[in-house]
């Protein structure tokens, strides 16, 4: 489980982060496309921040019962 954990948030990671990145690249730098260059922004701020919480979620996998 703790193995599918961590397979999880890499993934989470790299889509997160190929997603916000595509966005940003696509809609390029016009003044216009505002609220898209918000969304990829959010996106790739999400990818360093869901990554680690995942991580440190999968580690506190099994814990509580190994001190037993």
């Amino acid at each position: 489980m703790r193995t599918l954990a961590r397979v999880a948030a890499v993934l989470a990671f790299l889509l997160c982060l190929v997603g916000g990145l595509w966005i940003l690249f696509h809609v390029g730098s016009s003044k216009d496309d505002a609220v898209w260059t918000g969304i990829g922004l959010y996106f790739v701020g999400k990818a360093f921040f869901v990554d680690p919480m995942l991580l440190v979620a999968a580690e506190q996998l099994g814990r509580g019962t190994e001190g037993k």
